[in-house]
């Protein structure tokens, strides 16, 4: 099947690859010229490990390619999916759907015969409904179905995600539609891998409610966290306890800095922002958002008292400035609240992140990049250990504490313990919830 995807993001970029990894004919289309020049010399813009490859497979084999040309690309295509981005809305909280209203009225003009346009853009409920509208509006003669499929994409194994998922939902209403779909993900079906059919209400809700779930459970156990530390408990131990019940397991129950990135701070405003306008005001969701905002505070907190309340002119070193480690991902990361805040009251901040300076250097102004953390951290008051890379978990703490002024460590990853660290010859650590 011939399928063209509008948007190149890291949405967008995840699902052309590997559809095209499936055996389909995947036309990828982006507006951004400087994007698609790099993507046509292969290249890939975003950092997620193992897109490289997969993409020059699919190119080197034809069934890959990039283009601006809108028409080209939804020409003959069975299905046409609208993976452009849906950012928080200033002002109001929503999601703002412009770019999706414009891909959909331009696709509409582009459409050749039948066409399955499917929504892959996290949309608040109703959206498809409005996409349909604009389509018929833009194109009256136009023979189509619109068809809601969100994304369970984990930033840092989106590839694993999209080949081998928990489930597939699929939003549509007329049995063309949902054919076209069942062709379009058949290699997951014919490996047991559960499509999950609905409404187009219910597949948008899914999307958000799964979202505001998990961001959900990062919140709670960093309130936990929180009250371990002035009752003498270890929140490890309470984590994996819980986590142990197979009512709650085990996933996003890792206490630390609070959770950023692409989708669960947009999503749960949006999906607060939904309840508001429907008189369904969602208050576990939106204390979510207030409890995580003051989690990073709290970390600032935890900073300053290691440095005896007094951050200027003090020499900090942090590891980790991406929301997450294996992406290059800035949004929302913990560390555009922790980093400026440390800058602001005169600290020295030096940086390292294995992916992060490309972004970080525009979000971060006023801090010095390092190559390596014993670099960073040589001549150091503090080390922060702000995201849980691999590189960061099996450090020569040892090597680092002899070569810093003050060797002190906030492990807001909670990587390490206060045994390992004093052994190591730090005077001063502090966790996450010990």
């Amino acid at each position: 099947m011939k399928i063209a995807v509008i948007g190149t993001g890291y949405v967008g970029l995840v699902s052309g690859v590997c559809f095209s990894d499936f055996g389909h004919d995947v036309v990828c289309v982006d507006k951004n010229i400087e994007k698609l020049e790099k993507l046509q010399r292969g290249e890939v813009p975003i950092y997620e490990p193992g897109l490289d490859l997969l993409m020059a497979k699919n190119v080197a084999a034809g069934r890959l390619s990039f283009t601006d040309d809108l028409a080209q690309a939804v020409d003959g295509a069975g299905a046409v999916f609208i993976a452009v981005g849906t950012p928080t809305r200033r002002g109001d909280g929503h999601a703002d759907l412009t770019y999706v209203m414009a891909a959909a009225a331009e696709v509409a003009q582009c459409m050749t015969g039948y066409t399955v346009v499917v929504t892959k853009s996290t949309v608040p409920v109703g959206t498809n409904r409005d996409v349909q509208a604009v389509i018929a509006a833009a194109n009256p003669k136009a023979e189509f179905d619109v068809a809601s499929n969100p994304e369970f994409l984990r930033e840092g194994a989106a590839i694993d995600d999209f080949m081998r998922p928990d489930r597939v939902v699929v939003g549509v209403e007329t049995d063309r539609a949902k054919d076209v779909m069942a062709e379009v993900y058949r290699p997951l079906f014919l490996r047991d891998f559960p499509v999950v059919y609905t409404d187009l209400e219910s597949a948008e809700m899914i999307k958000y409610a799964a979202n505001a779930f998990l961001a959900t459970k990062i919140t709670f156990i960093n309130e936990i966290a929180a009250l371990c530390e002035r009752v003498g408990a270890d929140i490890k131990a309470v984590s994996k306890g819980i986590g142990m019940d197979g009512r709650i397991g085990n996933k996003f129950l890792h206490a630390g800095p609070g959770y950023g990135g692409s989708c669960f701070p947009k999503d749960t405003r949006a999906l607060a922002r939904m309840g508001q306008e429907h008189a369904v005001p969602m208050q576990i969701t939106e204390t979510v958002i207030k409890v995580n905002d003051e989690v990073k505070r709290r970390m600032i907190t935890k900073i300053e008292d290691l440095c005896d309340g007094v951050l200027r002119d003090k020499t900090i070193a942090v590891l980790g400035v991406t929301f997450k480690p294996n992406t290059d991902d800035m949004r929302d990361a913990p560390s555009l609240t922790i980093v400026p805040a440390l800058v602001g009251a005169g600290a020295k901040v030096r940086v390292v992140d294995p992916q992060g300076k490309h972004e970080g250097e525009n979000l971060l102004p006023g801090v010095k990049w390092h190559d390596n953390p014993y670099q960073a951290t040589h001549g150091a008051d503090l080390v922060v250990i702000l995201t849980e890379w691999n590189e960061f978990r099996a450090l020569d703490l040892a090597k680092m504490a002899k070569k810093m002024t003050a060797p002190r460590m906030a492990d807001l990853r909670n990587l390490y313990s206060r045994a390992e660290a004093e052994r190591a010859g730090f005077e001063a650590y502090v966790g996450v919830g010990r």
